[in-house]
């Protein structure tokens, strides 16, 4: 039990120990490297790499367990302000982010800009209407918050069910990612990867709680931003862009629409070998001004929404670093937002660009069917090849591939060396674990504290409160997988779905909370419940066709249906009930003032 027995002295030495794990997993690239030169595998060289990070992983929870409740919760309000920050990009970095992203802008273009705008412009909002003031607040969980400002256990129920519905749908997503990449690199089916990837996360987030998830998740920053940062210097290298590409870049998107033009860009022929239509990318969004400026309003409502980041918030140990955390967080997101469109473009000259040893496109389809990387991500479902039209050209409508693996093959588009691709699987791995790690923490915390322990039974004492969040953390995820092996959206999808349900039950409630004395318990409530009813009934109507979109919102923007509802029923309940109590208005004043103590007191 080091870390939980010398808290202090880990905390005070996290400079040095994640300089020695950054070397050694640099080290271990080397090796792997080396092994590569010498005759070894792509497969057992992926295996290494998945193997040697979850090791790791597995060693930081276990030495991170704990039986206080202190640190199961909120890792003891002990993580400084950087470490934190990277924690919560690791958190927030998902399977959506590093698998899928890049994957939506290769394929559909500029509007996929709308997740990237929303998804780090909902940090100004997470930075100046929540999180410092939330940590003034002092409480465990969002449905605590909740529950203590409006007081009664209805409220607290009510942001319980939205929390579990908004987390659950975003962790189907990730534990989609985690089968998506063990499927690849492991050669098993999708179904099976699913649940070694819950293995996976488990053995990070059982033990230790928010403390083994935290200092689990700044390595798996580490991992993920080295992986995603490797592939795109390299190929930028080849291109001729230099090695840092986001700003030259702009050349080649010229360049590949001189092609696509020159190819002929038409619909792809009809789906084969199982593999979607990817001209038309599942749940791609619209990329006129209204739509994306949609997008982006329900992405960032939806950031300052979502109980798994908020709850990385109440890790620090004051309101100063809280604030301090989000700037660091933002700083570690913008590093992999900023370099995803490239990724894609680069990515997707090497395929057009007959210049490049690479490219595809055109050339014999005897030739491309036989390239091992074809014959690879074919074999697991995930691309296919047909010479539709029998005239032994591969055709831009002719090459068919899931928009989900797109940064995956990326090394082995590129011609990369094998150890480049079990970097970047270990990369996707981390991003995928980490924020399922958050996820499922987040609605286990929720369960067994604000449900178990204070509605339920309020008597339960530590070992009992944390004996019921592990069991919930097993049903949940167990769960979750069985979900995610269905398949039932793409990653992004189901992302942006839970960014919906999150904005539209849980927005209002928490900024008006916080900045609004005479929000009270049944505005709140109606506010809860009337947001997130009509925006999922608006889900439901439109996913399934039952009627047409109003103003042109689709159903992965529904939260613009939610919010507006979420807010009228608040304010006219709130304003037609009696105002809060005197002393719930002297704690939303307090909580508004930047120094002093912690509100709620500490085993609350």
């Amino acid at each position: 039990m080091a870390i939980q027995t010398t808290g202090a002295r880990f905390v005070d030495n996290l400079g040095k120990v994640y300089a020695l794990y950054t070397l050694g997993f640099l080290a271990f690239f080397a090796f792997m490297a080396v092994l590569e030169q010498m005759g070894l595998g792509a497969q057992a060289i992926g295996i290494g790499f998945l193997l040697f990070t979850i090791a790791i992983y597995a060693i930081i929870g276990y030495l991170s367990r704990t039986a206080e409740v202190d640190a199961y919760y909120v890792a003891g309000r002990e993580v400084p302000a950087l470490y934190n920050g990277m924690a919560t990009a690791a958190d927030w970095m998902s399977g959506a982010s590093f698998v899928a992203l890049a994957g939506g802008v290769y394929f559909g273009g500029y509007p996929y800009l709308g997740f990237i705008v929303g998804w780090t412009g909902g940090y100004v909002l997470v930075n100046s209407l929540l999180a410092p003031y939330l940590r003034k607040f002092g409480c465990y969980t969002v449905p605590d918050f909740i529950g203590t400002r409006y007081g009664g256990n209805t409220a607290r129920l009510c942001a319980v069910v939205v929390l579990v519905v908004a987390s659950f749908t975003y962790v189907t997503a990730q534990i989609n990612a985690t089968g998506t990449i063990a499927a690849q690199t492991l050669g098993v089916p999708f179904s099976v990867g699913v649940w070694l990837g819950l293995l996976g996360i488990f053995i990070c987030s059982m033990l230790g709680g928010m403390r083994g998830v935290t200092w689990t998740q700044v390595a798996q920053y580490i991992v993920l931003i080295i992986a995603y940062l490797i592939p795109i210097i390299w190929m930028s290298n080849v291109q001729d862009f230099g090695i840092i590409p986001h700003f030259s870049y702009g050349s080649a998107v010229q360049r590949i629409a001189e092609l696509e033009a020159e190819y002929g860009l038409q619909p792809a022929a009809e789906a084969i070998a199982g593999v979607s239509v990817l001209t038309t990318p599942q749940n791609a969004p619209a990329g006129r001004g209204w739509e994306m400026i949609s997008l982006a309003i329900c992405m960032m409502a939806g950031t300052a929404s979502l109980p798994h980041i908020l709850m990385r918030y109440f890790t620090t140990p004051s309101v100063r670093s809280a604030r301090r955390s989000v700037g660091w967080s933002l700083t570690f997101i913008f590093l992999l937002y900023f370099s995803a469109p490239a990724l894609a473009t680069l990515t997707k000259l090497q395929l057009l660009d007959p210049n490049l040893a690479t490219s595809i496109i055109g050339r014999s389809f005897e030739e491309v069917a036989n390239l091992e990387w074809i014959q690879h991500w074919s074999s697991v479902g995930m691309l296919a090849v047909a010479d539709q039209n029998g005239d032994g050209i591969l055709q831009l409508n002719e090459f068919f591939m899931r928009p989900d693996i797109v940064v995956l093959a990326t090394p082995e588009i590129a011609g990369l060396p094998y150890v480049i691709s079990g970097l970047v699987a270990a990369g996707g791995l981390a991003a995928a674990m980490s924020t399922a790690d958050g996820l499922l923490l987040a609605i286990a915390n929720a369960l067994s504290h604000d449900l178990y322990y204070k509605i339920i039974d309020p008597k339960a004492d530590t070992s009992r409160r944390l004996i019921v969040a592990r069991i919930i953390l097993v049903f949940i995820g167990a769960a979750a997988a069985i979900i995610a092996s269905l398949q039932l959206t793409g990653i992004l999808g189901a992302v942006a779905w839970a960014f919906d349900f999150a904005c539209s039950g849980l927005f209002f409630p928490l900024v008006l909370g916080v900045w609004w004395k005479r929000a009270n318990a049944a505005g709140a409530i109606a506010g809860m419940v009337g947001g997130f009813v009509v925006g999922s009934w608006y889900l439901y109507m439109v996913y399934n066709g039952l009627m047409d979109p109003w103003f042109g919102i689709d159903h992965i923007r529904f939260g613009i249906i939610g919010m507006p509802v979420s807010l009228v029923c608040m304010v006219v309940v709130s304003l037609l009930t009696p105002e809060p109590s005197k002393e719930i208005q002297d704690m939303v004043d307090e909580v508004r003032i930047p120094s002093g103590g912690t509100i709620l007191a500490s085993g609350h």
